[in-house]
């Protein structure tokens, strides 16, 4: 959240975390012989269909005739940003065979690789390449391999790239038959609201389908999946079936689990549809400042911005009025309070949000937690209020190197927080009022990148609010991700999303209400929240921030997530019904922007 204009903080992560794939694939492999009964795999890699049978991250793939290698046609891909341009395609194989993988490409740092070999992936490349150049690189299937992808990609921040005339040359892949049913099935985690299942993996399975009491809840590309918006103290029958092209397998046998007990995160009395705003009660930037008395009824959760630290580390955080000086219009402390009394009497949340953009907070130690307790608690006594927001940003939130599992975190910073809050939360009870608002960069970055990676490098920052988040989820009352000042994000489909438009919105949505593996692993799975835990957090207007929605573009995303309709190219894992509502920076912006954003939620919610 900002005091002033918009800035865009999305890191070098990306590059960083791929810097070892430059040395890993600098050698260009030599292609053997194809066999007899060898044959060309690629679908359409003369690209004379178009991108028929390719998949590009983004934007940034298209098809030109002019330069071509081959043919009329070749690929146009333009690196964007942190996208590097990636096209790709799944290719049918055969087990424990040889493959020889080839193309042609023009352009600086291009990209030629093979995943999911089921042995050791492959890459190739070439630095510069003003003329057409050939890349090939081999491969070995492992002997359960039936399909694979391969892909070619640019480098961040380098021109357009040209790539014609790919191959993938081998025995071609035996028909696909309807996988066996899945062995295995056991619950590996349970809570007030979520069910996290494993299972076998099956051999020629491309999905997975998790059944409820014989109802289809969730779907999963590996062995593992969630199942989220259950109900506390409730016992639940679970089944699930492989799936692939030739069809979907018969149900495994049942397994059975109980939710456990609610933790106080949704008794909090908000409406079923919530809207919560921030409020620039400490200082003033270009919308003005806007006093609590003049609020409107149509915000439900109003954070008071922002609560900031005497020092980084000291985790001793104060918080005052806007000074004078600064904001002309600014009530007294006893108006200040008067009104948050009656925002309350007329049933509205009122928290002191901790952090925001200039607010560094790192609880290192644990006087630093201790002294977070103690000042939090003083600044709620002092002006009555209901909660905590979380709005830790920039280098607040890191993890150690070695700490690489979101479920038992180590990071000191980390460790605290979720001590600190806990803390509070008994100490006030069950009606203390939870929020969290974290930037794409801290949660759903984490679906690639966690920590600094197991090799080191990645930015340590990446999904560090992911821990935080999940030891917390049964005191949760609201997590409101800020889908704005966000570079492009991976989905659950595997392609990049861009903020702006609904897709970004319901894709980076999804992700939290139906769960993912984190960096990957299969074995570290993020269960999804409750839908009436999970807001969308959007920018007020085009002045409040980078990635403003327009109205039309805000309702297709809702109309998506709840209805199931409107939603493009991206299909959720599931209907979200209970979605609890919409958060903004801020009351201020939407006040200058004479209501929109409020005025929106209104009429959509029928308020």
């Amino acid at each position: 959240m900002e005091r002033t204009g918009p800035t865009v903080r999305f890191s070098g992560l990306l590059a960083a975390a791929t810097a070892a794939v430059l040395a890993a694939g600098a050698l260009v492999a030599t292609a053997p012989a194809a066999g007899a009964a060898d044959v060309d795999l690629a679908r359409n890699g003369g690209f004379e269909s178009g991108l028929d049978g390719w998949s590009c991250t983004a934007a940034s793939g298209a098809v030109v005739s002019t330069p071509v290698h081959g043919g009329t046609k070749a690929l146009k891909a333009t690196p964007a940003g942190s996208d590097n341009a990636k096209c790709s395609q799944s290719v049918t194989v055969k087990p424990n065979s040889s493959y020889t993988l080839s193309a042609w490409v023009q352009g600086s740092y291009v990209y030629l690789g093979a995943s999911g070999t089921g042995t050791t992936d492959v890459s190739t490349w070439t630095q510069s390449s003003g003329a057409w150049k050939q890349l090939t690189t081999t491969f070995r299937t492992g002997p359960s391999t039936t399909s694979v992808s391969v892909y070619t990609h640019g480098w961040y921040g380098t021109p357009a790239h040209y790539v014609d005339d790919l191959t993938l040359v081998g025995p071609g892949g035996d028909p696909v038959v309807i996988p066996a049913v899945p062995a295995g099935l056991k619950t590996t985690a349970i809570t007030s609201s979520s069910v996290a299942l494993s299972w076998n993996a099956v051999s020629g399975a491309s999905g997975y389908t998790v059944y409820r009491g014989g109802t289809k809840v969730a779907t999963a590309t590996g062995p593992s999946a969630t199942v989220t918006g259950l109900t506390p103290s409730t016992a639940y029958s679970f089944q699930v079936s492989a799936t692939n092209a030739a069809g979907e397998s018969a149900k495994s046998a049942a397994v059975t689990a109980t939710t456990t007990a609610g933790g106080g995160g949704g008794d909090t009395k908000l409406p079923a549809r919530a809207l919560v705003g921030y409020l620039h009660s400490s200082f003033a930037n270009g919308s003005g400042y806007t006093r609590m008395a003049d609020v409107p009824d149509s915000w439900d959760v109003i954070n008071l911005a922002f609560g900031e630290p005497t020092s980084v580390a000291s985790g001793d955080i104060r918080f005052a009025l806007c000074p004078v000086a600064e904001c002309p219009n600014v009530e007294s402390e006893a108006e200040f309070k008067a009104a948050i009394k009656a925002k309350q009497a007329a049933g509205k949340k009122v928290l002191i949000s901790i952090g925001g953009q200039n607010g560094q907070v790192q609880l290192a130690s644990t006087a630093a937690r201790d002294a977070f307790v103690t000042s939090v608690s003083k600044i709620i006594d002092t002006y009555g209020l209901d909660g905590l927001d979380i709005d830790f940003e920039g280098h607040s939130l890191s993890l150690n190197t070695g700490d690489t599992d979101f479920r038992s975190p180590t990071s000191p910073v980390i460790v605290n927080l979720i001590s600190a809050v806990k803390s509070l939360k008994a100490k006030y009870g069950s009606d203390f009022v939870l929020t969290m608002a974290p930037e794409t960069f801290f949660v759903q970055l984490g679906y690639q990148f966690y920590g600094s990676g197991p090799w080191g490098g990645q930015d340590p920052r990446a999904g560090a609010y992911l821990p935080v988040i999940h030891a917390l989820r049964d005191d949760l009352t609201l997590l409101h991700v800020q889908d704005y000042n966000s570079g492009p994000i991976m989905g659950l489909d595997n392609q990049y999303h861009t903020m702006g438009g609904a897709d970004f919105h319901i894709a980076m949505t999804d992700m939290l209400l139906a769960g993912f593996p984190v960096a990957g692993d299969t074995t570290k799975v993020f269960p999804g929240l409750r839908p009436d835990q999970v807001a969308i957090g959007l920018p007020a207007s085009t002045q409040a921030g980078n990635g403003h929605t327009t109205p039309a573009e805000v309702n297709k995303a809702l109309n998506c997530l709840i209805k199931k309709t409107d939603c493009g190219s991206y299909q959720t894992r599931g209907t979200w019904s209970d979605l609890r509502g919409l958060m903004t920076w801020s009351i201020n912006w939407d006040r200058f922007n004479n209501w929109e954003f409020s005025r929106n939620f209104d009429a959509y919610f029928g308020n």
